[in-house]
């Protein structure tokens, strides 16, 4: 059987310290890092504190029960796989322990292989769990290899650094316009790292209130607000030994960021409720919309928290800046689309590819995406047309130009003499602005606006 190449942080309960140390041993051999806890009040201040991945607990602790500890552990820790052990094992202690959320039984005494199987089922286990996750998430959003794959140079410089950085735990702040596939990068870094096997875990900052965001970010206690029925662990606690990915964090409330400061300079958080300081293992990777610097300038974001964010910048390029990229990235959600809808939608008219070409694509890849899948669905044929598309992309008056764009130097010459003659009071002060004589103005004029024809 494969044995866990990725080690565990374990928590041993058990009340002597002889079984406790022989166990932390056998463990610690196999590489994995040990907690060892007496009795009850002992585990309950180390899960408070940590995150285990399993608690290897007696079922006798002294004068204490193990079964009766099991469902408090639980509580605390929702997802720790706990292996009930005992030297007195029996068909209705195991059936009890099962019962009551045990992960596994392990009768005394168990030899190192018994250790590793249990060991490589919880690894499994978790595994899966974390692959579906991630697929959940995943659902609805096309292959994130689709959006990542480019031919232009500035959208790759992005990708060689991103790649660069991502088998590092350095803290990560992207920068972009909504839709240009933040989200997606910050994945690939994590599919790239050491942690790729662990959580990949989301927090949408814009997407509920203070105190919401603060429970789903930190988790809370029972009875910590009004409809607080429960204990719940929070995105930090899910995300540990994983990434968390602080979504469109410039809009994160004023109260919280103190809080996310302590989180990401210490790996140090607490539950909203609870006076107990928790620990975390997250590697942070942060995006944003908004221009942070101005933000701190104008007192809306914290200084010290934009410095901690920003450890590794990376600026996720515009969609119209990459227009090489554009069909290709389409042709790839059209793919998806297919699959999803059942459908075999061959391509684009040479027209709908004109339209999609010209079009300044304010939303970006999102937007892009939201136009393919109409296509789809609206299409009854094999190719996707100008009149499948949203209206805007044929109604839009067409983008600005920009230097740098991808634009010929003739274009960009004859739109920069319209803008020029547009704003001067003459034809004659209009060659004076533009460095030209009058007779050049003129030639230069009628070869970008030739006549339509004899009257």
């Amino acid at each position: 059987m494969k044995h866990t190449t990725e080690p565990f942080n374990l928590l041993v309960i058990d009340d002597e310290t002889a079984l406790r140390r022989t166990l932390r041993t056998a463990l610690e051999s196999m590489d994995h890092k040990v907690t060892e806890a007496a009795n009850s009040a002992q585990a309950l201040e180390a899960v408070r504190r940590q995150r285990f991945d399993l608690a290897f607990l007696d079922l006798k602790l002294g004068t204490e029960k193990g079964l009766d500890l099991l469902p408090e552990l639980l509580r605390s820790a929702g997802d720790l796989h706990i292996v009930i052990v005992t030297a007195f094992a029996g068909f209705d202690s195991a059936v009890e322990a099962m019962r009551r959320g045990a992960f596994d039984y392990l009768p005394k005494p168990f030899t190192p292989n018994q250790i590793r199987m249990v060991l490589d089922r919880s690894a499994l286990v978790r595994g899966l769990r974390n692959r579906v996750a991630a697929l959940e998430e995943r659902v609805g959003g096309p292959d994130p290899t689709t959006e990542l794959e480019t031919q232009e140079p500035a959208m790759q410089r992005v990708l060689d650094a991103a790649f660069q950085v991502a088998p590092t735990d350095a803290t990560v702040l992207l920068r972009g316009e909504s839709g240009t596939g933040k989200n997606v990068l910050a994945r690939a870094l994590h599919a790239r790292s050491k942690r790729s096997k662990r959580p990949f875990v989301t927090v949408h900052c814009p997407s509920l209130s203070a105190e919401l965001l603060e429970s789903d970010l930190f988790g809370h206690t029972r009875g910590a607000f009004t409809g607080a029925v429960q204990d719940k662990t929070g995105k930090v606690d899910a995300a540990d030994g994983g990434t968390l990915f602080l979504d469109e964090v410039g809009d994160l409330p004023p109260v919280l960021q103190p809080k996310l400061l302590r989180l990401v300079q210490d790996r140090e958080y607490e539950r909203v409720g609870e006076p107990i300081v928790r620990r975390a293992d997250v590697r942070i990777v942060a995006a944003t919309n908004r221009p942070l610097e101005a933000e701190v300038a104008a007192g809306r974001f914290r200084e010290d928290l934009f410095y901690r964010l920003n450890v590794i910048d990376l600026t996720v390029p515009s969609l119209r800046s990459r227009r090489k990229d554009l069909l290709s990235i389409a042709r790839g959600l059209l793919a998806f689309f297919n699959r999803q809808s059942g459908k075999s939608v061959v391509g684009f008219t040479a027209e709908a590819e004109a339209v999609m070409n010209a079009y300044s694509w304010p939303g970006n890849v999102r937007e892009l995406r939201n136009a393919v899948e109409r296509g789809v669905i609206m299409t009854a044929g094999s190719e996707i047309g100008v009149e499948h598309l949203p209206g805007q992309l044929t109604t839009a008056p067409a983008p600005r130009m920009e230097i740098g764009g991808h634009v010929t130097l003739e274009d960009l010459e004859a739109e920069h003499i319209r803008r020029v003659i547009a704003s001067a009071p003459s034809l004659d002060e209009a060659a004076q602005v533009l460095g030209i004589d009058p007779s050049t103005l003129w030639r230069k004029r009628k070869r970008s606006n030739p006549p339509k024809g004899n009257p």
